[in-house]
């Protein structure tokens, strides 16, 4: 295969004639960061100052700023946002319509929340859930849909589902862990419901190590994520307790690390995004292959770059290929087990959920790293293109 050239950065020479591996995830913390982040540490724990304090503030306010959000609160992780987010809606002893191509944490967090979770089927072409996957999945109870940006795509049908939600009184809730600065018709991950959460999980764009972060445009819901998140205080260092909270607090080391980090989310989409341009003038070439489209007016952040394998291809023996013959590693699926075949969540559905399942089965996820270079984009691309060739005959 042709090489693919692109603004990456310069290859270093090849150990001893060998391939470089290309990882399935890279985290990116530059030497001057990475300075920049210790010195922070060393003045935190010189002040005593550990959670909920200024950085957190800093924080919490860049990140709002980042996102076009009046309102952020920065949490333990971007479950407890989501829980948290769950519990404002006022799930308790209700349903949630919740997408069964998401992480286990989604509907755990509907659990948490004292909800029930109720899978619904997805548009394959979003990998998300449209009105009419919503509509099929209504019960008299419902009371919120989490619609989940997968891969750090937004669904083009987004505003359409919170006019569904409105429409019949339901809350709609972002699932924006994968989605830090994706945008659909000009609006932010996190501007589509009454609220979203976020993850900053190591592999994720934007990372604080660990941590979550809740955005809302609803001066309420904030003031409530801030007494959720503190033990239910309504105040902090105050022993008086107005809700059912837990120790969902941000840590300052975390803020600082997220803080610094958040700097550089705008380059390392752009490059994310040349990544995944390459890609997909090179797969076009072969039949069968399809890679998640993304829809006019939708610009994902690409934490995942999802290609469709046509049926029957054997997945797992691809990603051996691809490791064994070029020491390239395929990141993780989104997600290879629907929730509703987990047996975690055994008896929340008897119903088949075709698209869902089709597509769970059958796609598979590129590397995409946010300082990607030109070299490694033509290592995946050989890999894929010789591996999948030799299995399918193409």
């Amino acid at each position: 295969m042709a090489p693919c050239r692109g603004g990456g950065p310069a290859a270093p020479a090849p150990h001893r004639g060998e391939p470089l591996g290309v990882p399935a995830a890279r985290i990116v913390f530059p030497a001057a960061d990475r300075a920049e982040i210790a010195a922070a540490v060393s003045e935190i724990l010189g002040t005593g100052s550990l959670t909920l304090g200024p950085y957190t503030r800093q924080f919490e306010a860049a990140f709002a700023a980042a996102h076009g959000a009046p309102h952020a609160a920065a949490t333990a992780s971007g479950t407890s946002a989501l829980d948290i987010a769950l519990r404002v809606a006022g799930v308790q002893g209700r349903d949630v319509i919740v997408p069964a191509n998401t992480f286990f944490a989604t509907a755990a967090a509907v659990q948490a929340a004292g909800g029930t979770p109720v899978f619904g089927d997805i548009d394959p072409a979003t990998f998300a859930l449209s009105p009419q996957t919503v509509a099929a999945a209504l019960t008299p109870g419902t009371a919120a849909v989490v619609l989940v940006h997968v891969g750090g795509l937004i669904s083009p049908h987004a505003g359409a589902l919170a006019r569904l939600c409105a429409e019949h009184g339901m809350t709609l809730i972002e699932d924006a862990a994968h989605a830090h600065g994706a945008t659909c018709q000009g609006r932010f991950a996190g501007s589509f419901g009454a609220a979203a959460a976020f993850s900053f999980y190591p592999t994720k764009v934007l990372t604080s190590g660990e941590g979550g972060m809740l955005l809302t445009s609803s001066e309420l819901s904030d003031a409530e994520a801030r007494i959720f998140r503190d033990q239910g205080k309504g105040a902090f260092g105050a022993n008086h307790h107005e809700r059912h909270g837990y120790a969902w607090r941000m840590s300052e080391l975390h803020a600082v690390t997220g803080l610094v980090h958040l700097r550089h989310l705008g380059e390392f989409i752009t490059r994310r995004r040349e990544v995944a341009a390459q890609y997909t003038a090179a797969l076009a070439g072969l039949d069968g292959l399809a890679p998640l489209a993304e829809p006019d007016g939708c610009r994902s952040n690409v934490y995942k770059y999802i290609v469709l394998l046509p049926p029957g291809a054997d997945r797992q023996l691809l990603k051996r290929e691809v490791a064994a013959r070029y020491d390239v590693h395929l990141a993780g699926e989104v997600y290879d087990l629907p929730l509703h075949q987990q047996p975690v969540f055994a008896g929340h559905t008897r119903a088949r959920l075709p698209a869902t399942e089709d597509i769970a089965a059958r796609h598979i996820c590129l590397p995409v790293h946010s300082d990607m270079r030109d070299d490694e984009i033509d290592q995946v691309l050989t890999a894929v293109t010789a591996v999948y060739g030799a299995l399918t005959g193409v």
